[in-house]
Order: C-alpha cells, then structure tokens, then sequence
C-alpha cells in the first residue's frame, strides 16, 4: 500500500518551499520504487482566514491518520492583531498536542560547501555532525505557573518545572536509539548540580542507558554544553536533553551552519511524526521565488528515515543536497560572487539532477 504524507504548506513561503520538498521526494520515489501518495491541508493564518480557525478539525484527523506530516511554515504580520486563541502558530501547538508530539530532532551538520559561513572558525566547523533530542511536551514548559500573585508584601510570579520518570525513558530511549544509527555516543544534558528535576532526569538517563551497552554516554552541565558548542562542536554525536535546555541548545547550534535556511527539523509523535525547517514563513520574500527550499527538503529526507524506515533514499537526498552544493548552487541567502545564483525552483531541479 502507498504510505500517505500529509502536507500542510501553511503561510508565507511555505507553498513554495513544501512543493520543493514534494518534486524531490517524487524524484527520490522514482528511483527507489517507493509508493507515496499526498495530501493537502491548510493551517495557520491561511486556515484562519478560511476557516475561523489556525489549525482546522479535518487538518488534524488527517495528519493522526498519515504515515508522516510535511510542514512549511505558518505566521505573519498580516495576523498581528487576531486574537492570542487564534494566531497562526497556535497551529502548531494543535498539531504537538493532538499527534502527541514528544520529541524534536535538530540535525545540525555543516557541509564542507558551507563552512565558510558559519560564525565559528572552519576548523572547528569542518565535520560537524550532530543531532538535538529535545523533550517538547514536558518540563517547565508545561508546568503549573502563575502570572501573579502577593507573596511577602510583594507581587511575583512563577513556573514548575517537573518531569516523571515515564517521560525521561521516553525521550532518552528515542535518543539511544537514534545513536545507534549514527556514531554510537549520546551526550545527557541537564543542570543536576542545581535542580532536582535534572538528578531525576541523570538518574533516569543512565538507567535507560543499561539497555544500550553498545552507545556511549556523557553527562554535561548545560551551561558547559553551550560552550561546548561554541568551542568543539565535533565532539557531539546525539545530545539529549530537556524542553528548556533544548529549547536554547538547538538555536544556538543552528547558528553554526551559517543559515537557518539549511536546518530541518523533526518532531516524533506517538502517532505519527511532523517534518519542518527551522526558519519561519518570511513573509516579505513570499512569492518572489527565492527562498531557500533546502531545509525543507532535507526535512523530506528526515521523513523517509524517521517515519518510512526508507533510510536510503533518505541518504540519497541528503548526498544530493552536498553535492548541488559543491557544484556551486546557492540561493540568495547564501551566495555571494563567485558562486552559482539559484531561485528556489533551480536550487530545486540541482538537487533534483544529482539524485
């Protein structure tokens, strides 16, 4: 039977780069006798403005039923002012929420095309291979807080941070699993020296750990990590850590490939798994045709190893993006003289050529 990807391009660029993504995987399913099928669906201001609402009831139930979920981006100033209910990105925490959405993968490697525009020097740039396991449903996030309230003759406020033993195997057994198919090393980040919520999720981690004597693990203090980052980021393999954490570990190691254009992301659900760049809607250069299309396709990519088990042809994409880029092929946010200019439909057709 065809597996079902459901795609939501949402607002701004995101119908643009979404049918980037589609004609690679189109491609990529010729060559290697995969049977995909696809469906449309509307979210964020775009749903809003036809339906009343960010994520519609039909979008939902379509994504629980598909084998994997391809997103563009939602957002933009021509919803500013809409209701906080009703914002556009009140879709995607719908669709985190209704799909059960757990965990988000952040792969952060820089290809030897690339090192040249990260902030950080080339040699320490020049291998770096790394992916982000962050809890996303969890942690203080979701905690109980209060906005304000008297204490002491004085108003404050505050936040709970809490996690159970259930949700850290959860995410750490996903993030050995996801070592086991990459170079074998898991780093744990956390602030056990501080706060009691980190010794539990320490303890946690390594207990998990005993199950996958073949995948080393580290701990690390989260403030070393982020300079860890900076300083040697070819050190890590797979990092795992909590919703906070990650939250700031992963923007700050998207910075190191230079562009947000380039960086995919997946979030693993419990029924079934959403793809997406990192980059927002950006809508000032929608329908001009020149966004960047690679993060998404390598978020296409990330799809068929995640979610369709089809890790070839999820390799095969991801070599082809390095070698349009090798060849030269860079979009507006990335060229400069010398280099190949391309639009999003002939950045595209490069991938496309070298698959």
């Amino acid at each position: 039977m065809a597996k079902k990807i459901v795609v939501i391009p949402g607002d701004g660029i995101g119908s643009e780069i979404t049918d980037s993504a589609v004609e690679v995987l189109k491609k990529a399913a010729e060559k290697f006798s995969l049977a995909l099928e696809y469906e449309y669906k509307d979210a964020g201001g775009t749903a809003y403005d036809k339906f009343g609402t960010p994520l519609p009831e039909d979008t939902l139930e379509a994504c629980k039923a598909a084998d994997g979920v391809l997103f563009g981006a939602v957002g933009g100033d021509k919803w500013d002012n809409v209701e906080p209910s009703l914002r556009p990105e009140k879709a995607i925490l719908g669709l985190r929420k209704g799909l059960g959405l757990y965990a988000n993968l952040r792969p952060v490697k820089v290809a030897d095309a690339l090192v040249e525009y990260s902030p950080l020097k080339q040699e320490l740039v020049k291998g770096v291979d790394l992916v982000i396991v962050r809890e996303l449903v969890g942690g203080i996030y979701f905690g109980e807080k209060c906005e304000s309230e008297a204490y002491n003759g004085t108003e404050r406020a505050w936040d709970l941070e809490n996690y159970s033993i259930p949700e850290v195997q959860r995410i750490a057994k996903l993030a050995f699993e996801t070592a086991r198919i990459r170079r074998g090393k898991v780093t744990s980040v956390d602030k056990a020296n501080v706060l009691a919520t980190s010794r539990l999720w320490r303890r946690t981690v390594a207990q998990v750990a005993q199950d996958y004597q073949d995948v080393e693990l580290n701990n690390l203090y989260v403030d070393n990590c982020a300079m860890q980052l900076a300083v040697r980021p070819t050190q890590f393999d797979v990092i795992v850590t909590g919703n906070l954490f990650g939250d700031i570990l992963s923007d700050e190691a998207a910075v190191i490939g230079g562009s947000i254009g380039m960086m995919p992301s997946a979030s693993i659900g419990e029924l079934t798994s959403l793809y997406e760049p990192i980059h927002g809607s950006a809508p000032d250069i929608a329908g001009k045709g020149i966004a960047n299309p690679v993060g998404t396709i390598l978020s296409a990519a990330m799809l068929l190893r995640y979610s369709l088990n089809e890790e070839e042809a999820a390799q095969a994409i991801e070599t082809a993006v390095d070698k349009a880029l090798a060849e030269g092929w860079r979009t507006a946010d990335l060229w400069h003289e010398g280099f190949k200019k391309a639009d999003t439909k002939t950045m595209t057709q490069a991938v496309i050529a070298n698959l």
